[in-house]
């Protein structure tokens, strides 16, 4: 049963407002948003927060990501980055590689040898925040972002996102630990 009122039709079998969007540009404006901004403000703490890009940067080379300052830096500026991207719906498919690739170093890295659930800090919620990334990435950021007011969003949606968002997204984060994960080095304190 669908319900409609004056100030709403279905289209396509989407319940539209008089404005033209959908209940699902109003959700994925609240998913970008709360992802996003919570991806920033990630990336924001390892530059101001705690031991700074240092103690991120001995962290790394610790976890044998070497060398580990510029992982630092290039982690905390991709999650900034990212975030504030998806937040506004801006190459939005291009964040959302970032997220794939940023989530599946973080979850191989850290949290792979803990199993699953996060509660034991697991690798859930980076394939979480990656998933969001890809799915953002393939529907487009719908009405309410920078990508459609431009005309980005049926260019850079659909097969193409997903290419670029899970894809991109897969085969940077691939590429980045083969050619920096060393954690050989770090078992013989080299």
């Amino acid at each position: 049963m669908k319900c409609e009122t004056p100030l709403s039709v279905t289209q396509n079998g989407a319940q539209v407002n008089a404005s033209g969007s959908t209940a699902v540009d109003v959700g994925l404006l609240l998913l970008r948003g709360v992802v996003g901004l919570t991806m920033a403000a990630h990336g924001y703490q390892k530059f101001f927060a705690g031991g700074r890009i240092a103690g991120t940067g001995r962290w790394f080379d610790s976890l044998g990501m070497r060398p580990g300052r510029l992982h630092a830096l290039a982690a905390a500026t991709t999650e900034v980055g990212a975030g504030l991207l998806l937040t506004l719906g801006l190459l939005t498919s291009l964040a959302g590689a970032a997220f794939v690739a940023l989530m599946l170093v973080a979850g191989y890295t850290v949290h792979r040898p803990n199993g699953f659930f996060s509660v034991r800090s697991g690798w859930e919620y980076n394939l979480v925040l990656a998933t969001v990334g890809a799915a953002v990435g393939t529907t487009g950021a719908g009405r309410y972002s920078i990508d459609h007011l431009v005309g980005l969003t049926g260019v850079f949606s659909g097969p193409p996102g997903l290419l670029i968002a899970a894809g991109g997204g897969l085969a940077a984060g691939a590429a980045q630990l083969l050619l920096f994960y060393r954690p050989s080095l770090v078992k013989n304190n080299v």
